[in-house]
């Protein structure tokens, strides 16, 4: 997929309002990449194919599968997916993130975004509390297993957990497997042929 491509992906399924926010998203990330690493400078140059569609992909499964509840976003970093995700649809979203510049960032930019309902958090995810979730997102935080450890404590048997894992996710699956039990299965993300997304409900231990 190209930036082109990524760019009418995204036009044909939101509205002109919601592309005019992702571009003023990409522009406070882009403003903030002198100041910190939120994303690898390699993929600056194609923004909206490696995180704008990346993560609106997931926005996408959450629509058709998601019951009502917050949107929690483990390690959110940039905001990948969890502006995202605010931006395109209407569940409450919590960020929740670690480090304090990161955090900072992310306040700055959903007061810039006019993010009402959205939330930063600065937390690890092991001490961070909240019922009602429905989905539960994180993008290059952790193998499978160390993530389920870490926030299982946030999902019932409702929640749905939305995982890019690159070409990495069944191998991580199979190997999460072994003390985790659930309905899980692995989904092709749009936007590269060696990328997947982990989905995933009922994640208990065995």
């Amino acid at each position: 997929m190209t930036e082109d491509d990524a760019r009418a992906w995204m036009a044909e399924r939101w509205p002109a309002e919601a592309i005019d926010r992702l571009n003023a998203y990409e522009s406070l990330v882009r403003e903030e990449a002198g100041q910190q690493n939120l994303v690898a400078p390699s993929t600056l140059e194609h923004f909206w194919t490696r995180h704008i569609v990346d993560s609106a992909q997931l926005v996408a499964i959450a629509d058709a599968r998601a019951g009502q509840g917050n949107w929690i976003d483990i390690g959110s970093g940039a905001g990948l997916p969890g502006i995202v995700a605010a931006i395109l649809q209407s569940r409450p979203v919590m960020l929740v993130e670690p480090r304090r510049r990161r955090a900072d960032f992310l306040s700055a930019a959903v007061e810039h975004l006019g993010l009402a309902g959205t939330t930063v958090v600065q937390s690890r995810i092991e001490t961070f509390r909240a019922s009602g979730n429905a989905v539960l997102s994180a993008r290059a935080v952790a193998a499978l297993d160390p993530l389920f450890e870490s926030a299982s404590h946030l999902a019932d048997k409702q929640t749905l957990w939305l995982l890019p894992k690159g070409r990495s996710a069944q191998s991580e699956l199979e190997s999460a497997q072994h003390r985790w039990h659930g309905l899980f299965h692995v989904e092709q993300s749009v936007t590269a042929a060696d990328s997947q997304i982990v989905v995933a409900t009922g994640v208990m231990l065995r």
